[in-house]
This record gives structure tokens, C-alpha cells and sequence, in this order.
């Protein structure tokens, strides 16, 4: 079975990280909630008080096929302030594992230097700052192992991409119609 894990920090943008642990469960993908903060209760951006899976210390982050970063403020300001999951970033980058950030957050991995030579998509005020091959007004794009989405209205398609990613095209397909994503 694949897993995943989303990781949380107060202020994240909780249609962002959530809909993606929805869309994977539902794809029959093990996805833990991984709170950076040192404790397993994540406020999000607006104010919703989420519970996470784990904490970063007690998680099995090497065990995970794809680690994803929800964005939102001050959650990506958190998330990069995280010296362990950053190095666990730069990890799986060099092992060719999967990386997905949406939002704010593809902008941690632009500074990690982890977009060079690829093409990528962020929310719009991020877009400037990115150190990409190419930035995309795209909902998301995969280039290589790095799948990034442009902010909370690309969730689904985000969380899809993600999908079909770690699970195959028919799939993705199945959980799109199941939930009625008729765009």
C-alpha cells in the first residue's frame, strides 16, 4: 500500500491540506497528518482546530512514497522554519521520491533549490519568487518527481494529480466521479 504523509503547522491552509488526506483515503492511500509543531493540535488558517495523525518526531517519514505541503500563512512560514522537514524534503528529492506543495508552500521547495529546471505553479504572489525552469497559470503540474498546485480552488484537481500519481489513471478517475467533480 502507498502512503503519504501531509505535513500540518498552524496557519495552514486547511481546504489544502484536508482535501488532499480526503481524496487519497478515499483512493485507499495510507495518509498520515504530520503536525511540525510539537504538538498534535494544528490551528489553520481560519481558526479550524485540526487534529494531526502524528507528530514529526514519531513518524515514519522515510516508510512514505510522497510527502505533500498544504500552504497558506503563516502554515508555509512554519512548515520552512522546520529544520527536520526540510532535510527530509532534500532527501526524498535526491532518492527520486515524490514531492507535492501547493499554495505558498511550492516556494519551499524553490528554496531548497528543488524546482531548478523544472516547470511549476503557485498562488499568484508566490509566483514571482520561484526558481523554476518555467512558472505555469496552471490548477497543477508534475515535472519529474515534483507535483505543485496554485492555491485552495486547485485542491481538488491537486489532490487527483496526487491520485493518479500513486495509484494510476483509472483510479483517479473512479474517486473524481465518486465525489462529483464534474469541471
Amino acid at each position: 500500500m502507498k502512503k503519504v504523509c501531509v505535513f500540518l503547522a498552524d496557519g495552514f491552509e486547511e481546504i489544502e491540506g484536508l482535501t488532499v488526506v480526503d481524496i487519497l483515503r478515499r483512493a485507499g492511500v495510507e495518509t498520515e497528518t504530520v503536525s511540525v509543531m510539537g504538538t498534535k493540535q494544528i490551528h489553520g488558517a481560519h481558526e479550524i482546530l485540526v487534529e494531526a495523525d502524528k507528530l514529526f518526531e514519531e513518524a515514519d517519514i522515510a516508510g512514505a512514497d510522497m510527502l505533500v505541503l498544504p500552504g497558506g500563512m503563516p502554515g508555509t512560514l512554519n512548515l520552512k522554519a522546520h529544520e527536520g522537514l526540510r532535510g527530509q524534503l532534500i532527501g526524498f528529492d535526491k532518492a527520486g521520491k515524490h514531492l507535492a506543495a501547493i499554495c505558498a508552500a511550492p516556494s519551499i521547495l524553490s528554496e531548497l533549490g528543488l524546482l531548478k529546471g523544472k516547470k511549476a505553479c503557485a498562488y499568484p504572489s508566490f509566483e514571482e519568487g520561484l526558481d523554476c525552469a518555467e512558472v505555469l497559470k496552471a490548477p497543477k503540474v508534475t515535472d519529474g518527481n515534483i507535483t505543485t498546485g496554485r492555491g485552495m480552488g486547485a485542491a481538488i484537481p491537486f489532490a487527483l494529480e496526487l491520485t493518479a500519481i500513486l495509484c494510476g489513471e483509472e483510479k483517479a478517475e473512479e474517486v473524481k466521479a465518486s465525489i462529483v467533480y464534474e469541471v
